[in-house]
Parts: structure tokens; sequence; C-alpha cells
């Protein structure tokens, strides 16, 4: 588990640079066409560099701008122009930390619900305090082990 969890605090440091520049907008040309515009590179250009046609390079920003366009070929792309692609994974809840404990979350309430449904059935039902202590201990525990089924 610590090893995991020293995985975990290494992403974690990574992501924090990437969620930063997440926030700033594609350009809406998407970068190739921008760069290359910006350092005055034609079109005809950029295919030399590329060994592709002039047609193959404009459909190559036109995919890049429509999001289609592969990792490789847009690496190809950058290293054409002079740059390296860097590229990585935001977690939409801000960190790794977060996402887990909200799926955590999720699984230790179906679990402490189902197992408060069969006691109430069997007129032995837990007060709302005990439930959400029952959630919380077993949401820790579910961080702590964090089995394959977390992500079913």
């Amino acid at each position: 588990m610590d090893t995991r969890k020293l995985q975990i605090e290494q992403l974690e440091r990574r992501i924090k640079f990437f969620a930063e520049a997440q926030k700033l907008p594609n350009p809406p040309t998407g970068w190739i066409k921008a760069v290359r515009l910006a350092l005055g590179m034609t079109l005809q250009q950029l295919a030399s560099k590329l060994t592709i046609t002039n047609q193959s390079a404009r459909e190559l920003e036109i995919r890049e701008k429509e999001g289609t366009i592969t990792l490789k070929t847009l690496r190809e792309a950058a290293q054409a122009l002079d740059m390296d692609l860097v590229y990585g994974l935001v977690p939409k809840d801000g960190s790794l930390d977060n996402y887990i404990d909200k799926k955590a979350r999720e699984m230790a309430k179906k679990i402490v619900n189902r197992t408060s449904t069969t006691m109430k059935l069997e007129d032995q039902e837990n007060t709302q305090e005990r439930i959400q202590k029952a959630i919380e201990t077993r949401t820790e525990d579910i961080k702590q082990s964090l089995p394959k089924a977390l992500w079913d």
C-alpha cells in the first residue's frame, strides 16, 4: 500500500502543473496553425518538414482544431516545428485524492445502506448518526485498501 500511496503523491505533484495549464484555452485555430503563423512559416514549409503534401498539412491542422488528430501525428508536427508535445491528465475533482475519496464514499454508502436495510428488516434499525459514522469508517477502510472493485 505504501508504494501505491507514493505513486499517487508523485502523480499529484505532476498533475498540479497540468491543472494550471488546463485553465488556458487552446488557440482557436489549433496549436499547429497558431505556432506556424506566429513563426511566419508557410503551409508548404510545414508540409515539407513533415514530408507530406500541402493538402495533408492543411488536413492535419483541421484535425487538430477538431480534436481528431492522433498523439503520434501531433508529436510529429511539434517536432517539425522544433517543439515538444506536452500532455497530461487532470482529475475533474481537482486531485487524485479527491477522486479516490469520492469513489470510496460512494462504495461505502452502498455497503452501509445495504447492511442498514437488512438490519431494518430485522427490526434492528440504526440511527442516522451511526449510519454516517459507519459510512465514514468504511470510506477510510476503502481508501486504505483501494480494492479493484472501486473502479467498476
